[in-house]
C-alpha cells in the first residue's frame, strides 16, 4: 500500500517518519515492526528492514548513478566487505525499477533534479526492504517530475511493499495514495481512503483552507480556493 502522511507544517509529519525508523524515540506509546518495538531492534535490522530517504536528501561527491545506488545495499554486507553478485542485481533491479539505467555512469551532481530524486529513491529500493519510508519526496520538483516520483512510488506498494510517504501536495496525495494519515500539532485527525480524510472541514480545520472536492476521470480532487 501507498500510505500518504499529510499535515500543514510544524504538524509533526518528520518527526513521524523518524520515529518509524527508529532514529526518534515516541514521547508515547510504541512503533511496532513485525510486533516488536522498533527501538528494541539493532540499527542493522532496522536499515534491513525499513529503507529511509530523509528530507532535502543531498549528494554533495562526484559519484556515478550507479555507485550511488549501490550504497543502497550497505545494511546487507559485512564490514569492509565489497558488494557481490546479489547486490549487483539488487543495484539493477532498483535502476530499472526507476528507469535510470540510461543514467547508470552520469555523476549524480550533474543531475537534474527529477534525475536525482529519482536516483534517491533508486539507492532506497536497492535496501529491498519491505518498507520504504519517505519524507517530501516531491520538494523542489516540478510537476511532471512530481508524477513520475509518485508513479515510481505506487509501482513499488504494488509490488507488496509498504510505502510510507510525507506529502505537502495534496492534489498528488489524493491521486496516488490508497490511504491517507492527517495529523495537525503531534494529534491523528483522520486516517482512511483520500476520499474519507481531505474532507472541507478536515481541511478548514487543519489548515485553515477553503477547499472544492470532486472527481476528474474517477479520481477524487482537491483544489484549494481561498482561506478560511
Amino acid at each position: 500500500a501507498l500510505v500518504g502522511v499529510i499535515g500543514p507544517n510544524g504538524a509533526g509529519k518528520s518527526t513521524l517518519a523518524r520515529a518509524i525508523t527508529g532514529l526518534l524515540a515516541p514521547s508515547g506509546g510504541q512503533v511496532l515492526l513485525d510486533d516488536m518495538p522498533v527501538h528494541s531492534l539493532s540499527r542493522g535490522t532496522l536499515s534491513r528492514r525499513i529503507a529511509y530517504l530523509p528530507q532535502g536528501q543531498m549528494v554533495h561527491w562526484p559519484l556515478t548513478v550507479e555507485r550511488l545506488v549501490a550504497l543502497g545495499r550497505l545494511p546487507h554486507l559485512a564490514p569492509f566487505s565489497a558488494i557481490g553478485p546479489e547486490d549487483r542485481e539488487a543495484v539493477e533491479r532498483a535502476m530499472v525499477h526507476a528507469e535510470i539505467t540510461g543514467l547508470r555512469d552520469r555523476v549524480v551532481t550533474e543531475l537534474s533534479g527529477g534525475e536525482r530524486a529519482r536516483a534517491l529513491v533508486a539507492r532506497a529500493l536497492a535496501v529491498e526492504a519491505p518498507a520504504l519510508i519517505v519524507d517530501e519526496p516531491l520538494a523542489a520538483l516540478d510537476p511532471g517530475h512530481q508524477l513520475q516520483v509518485m508513479e515510481l512510488l505506487r509501482a513499488e506498494a504494488a509490488t507488496g511493499s509498504l510505502v510510507v510517504a510525507v506529502l505537502h501536495d495534496l492534489a498528488m496525495a489524493t491521486r496516488f495514495c490508497d490511504r491517507l494519515i492527517l495529523i495537525h500539532e503531534g494529534r491523528l485527525i483522520a486516517d482512511g481512503p483520500p476520499a474519507a480524510v481531505l474532507t472541507p472541514e478536515n481541511l478548514s480545520n487543519c489548515y485553515n483552507i477553503r477547499v472544492w472536492t470532486g472527481e476528474v476521470e474517477g479520481q477524487p480532487v482537491v483544489l484549494p480556493l481561498s482561506r478560511s
